[in-house]
């Protein structure tokens, strides 16, 4: 875990990488539609780099907007991605591995199943959708939401490793 608030040399060097990591991966997924992962990324910098893991995680969301267009969808991104690290930080940060596992899986499937949820009012707002259409909206995607859950659920399953190699990766520099 990072204590210090000020950003080191290393860390300015290495959190543009795991940005680009982000989206590296994502358009490497794309074929999958809704499957990527960009949530487990997200809980596993939340969980190594706890606040400073925003840092990844808005260089992901604005290199997706450089190479995609900062259109009507990627606002959404500006507050989408920083639930899942909320979320993830209210989460004990010493949970037993046979514990974090399903946690975080099942953390991580939940921001999936609630993605078009979590999109809805940004759409609602930009289009000026009522709450029957937002409602309409949100059930027309479900499909979608429902395919993002799921493949969450099984690549929620490398956050503990990932975080794990991560974690001894840069203790040396901590």
């Amino acid at each position: 875990m990072i204590k210090s608030s000020k950003l080191k040399l290393w860390e300015i060097t290495l959190f543009p990488l795991l940005g680009s990591l982000m989206v590296v991966s994502k358009i490497l997924m794309e074929f999958l539609p809704n499957i990527h992962l960009l949530g487990t990324f997200t809980m596993v910098f939340t969980i190594v780099f706890r606040k400073k893991a925003l840092f990844p995680i808005y260089i992901y969301v604005f290199i997706n907007g450089v190479i995609s267009g900062f259109n009507a969808w990627w606002l959404p991104y500006l507050y989408i991605w920083t639930v899942l690290w909320a979320v993830t930080m209210l989460l004990p940060k010493n949970m037993p591995t046979k514990i974090a596992i399903p946690v975080y899986s099942v953390v991580c499937m939940l921001h999936g199943l609630l993605f078009g949820t979590l999109y809805s009012p940004a759409q609602a707002l930009m289009f000026g959708l009522d709450f029957k259409q937002t409602i309409a909206w949100i059930i027309a995607g479900l499909p979608f939401d429902l395919i993002h859950g799921i493949g969450n659920l099984f690549l929620g399953l490398l956050i503990v490793p990932l975080s794990t190699v991560l974690r001894k990766s840069v203790s040396k520099f901590i």
